[in-house]
């Protein structure tokens, strides 16, 4: 009982610190995501006595991934497919479904093949830090989006890029860390296995959360009771998640399959706007408690990380990442008529990494030979992107006229 009150009191403290720190991020207009990741390195590499113990518990990797992955990755995804508005996905679904499937593996296999032949990774190194490198967390880009009146169009294209490449990048890391090798020892018979266990993935994930999502869609109809709606919310998301997980199949799909599911059909066929109106608030709140921990632990972790005379090999990962994202958004989006060429450069900026890839990074096993180097790699791409690309994309935005001003035609044309 005791253990659970520290352990417990050590959150609050954490949560506390988080808070204030949004609350003056909000005040001074600046995306509190960044704020937390500065807050967190600060507190990482200062020595506060009282907080040791908190800093410490929490950047355990078991603690970091178990916590991420299995409690604040179904919350996330649930929240954003929840308010996801399914009509905007399916105008947009040329340049979200060339961006999540095309963009994501083009990005997997240039990051892959430069890490392998360029800078030297083992190969098994270099397709774990790839698929890592190819998901996208727009948290801090779509508030910043949002506030500046970007178009309707850019901020579900982000979105929805987001929320499929996250499923696609976890089954491409399972692939590469724990089956790659064996596959490629098998030449072309490896090459239709992998491309078979990644359907079983996506396939089955697909499944679940349509089965699932159907399911509560339906139960919710017999009921006009926000306080029980959300319950069932919340069942749905981890349901769908650990059900998934149980078939060996993609939880991340099956969530994000669910809460579309849930949000668009079930919110017409079952919810009033008195509920509509409680699960968004309910969900913004849980959303951004998550957010604040996830972003602190960020800085934090930072401490148990090596850096020591790594600079060049950082740089050089931070320059392949942000080289493959470039090429393979670009190519994706190709043959796609029209798409501006602002709202390319934009989404290009904009494909931050963040949470995600450090859960993964730090759910490798330590028997995980380079398990270092991905490490070192992902964070200081994930810290180039939060801190770089994060602060600087609010001027590029108003750069290429895609602020209010400008906007307003644009948002009212649609």
């Amino acid at each position: 009982m005791h253990l659970f009150n520290d352990t417990f009191i050590q959150l609050l403290v954490l949560l506390a610190i988080s808070m204030f720190v949004i609350a003056i991020a909000k005040k001074v207009n600046q995306p509190y995501s960044i704020a937390l990741v500065i807050v967190g390195l600060l507190l990482g590499i200062t020595h506060i006595p009282f907080l040791e113990e908190a800093e410490t518990y929490i950047t355990q990797s078991h603690v970091f991934q178990a916590v991420i992955i299995s409690l604040f990755l179904p919350i996330l995804l649930g929240d954003a497919t929840l308010k996801m508005p399914v009509k905007h996905l399916i105008e947009q679904r040329k340049p979200v479904l060339a961006l999540a499937f095309g963009g994501t593996l083009l990005s997997f296999l240039f990051v892959g093949l430069i890490g392998h032949y360029v800078m030297d990774l083992p190969l098994i190194v270099a397709f774990t830090f790839a698929a890592l490198m190819s998901a996208t967390d727009p948290i801090s880009v779509i508030s910043i989006f949002k506030s500046l009146g970007v178009p309707k169009q850019v901020v579900t294209i982000i979105e929805g890029e987001s929320l499929f490449n996250d499923g696609i990048a976890v089954v491409l890391f399972q692939i590469s860390s724990i089956y790659l090798l064996s596959y490629m020892e098998m030449g072309w018979t490896g090459v239709g296995k992998g491309v078979l266990l990644f359907l079983q993935f996506g396939l089955g994930g697909i499944v679940v959360g349509a089965v699932m999502g159907f399911l509560f869609s339906q139960l919710i109809r017999f009921y006009d009771d926000y306080p029980l709606e959300i319950g069932f919310s919340m069942l749905l998301f981890f349901g769908s998640y650990f059900i998934a997980e149980h078939f060996e199949v993609s939880g991340v799909i099956a969530v994000v399959v669910a809460g579309l599911i849930f949000g668009s059909y079930g919110a017409r066929i079952g919810m009033s706007s008195t509920t509509k109106m409680n699960i968004n608030s309910f969900w913004d709140v849980i959303t951004l408690i998550a957010n604040s921990f996830i972003f602190l632990m960020i800085g934090l972790e930072i401490k148990n990380v090596d850096f020591y005379e790594k600079w060049w090999i950082m740089l050089a990962a931070v320059f392949v990442v942000l080289v493959s994202r470039t090429a393979a958004l670009y190519l994706s989006v190709s043959l796609i008529r029209p798409f501006p060429r602002a709202w390319k450069s934009v989404l290009n900026w904009g494909g931050l990494k963040g949470s995600l890839s450090i859960a993964l990074a730090l759910s490798l096993p330590p028997s995980f030979d380079g398990r270092e180097d991905v490490l070192v790699l992902t964070f200081s791409v994930v810290l180039f992107s939060l801190l770089v690309q994060g602060l600087t994309i609010k001027p590029l935005v108003m750069k290429l006229g895609l602020g209010k001003k400008e906007a307003g035609a644009v948002s009212e044309e649609h």
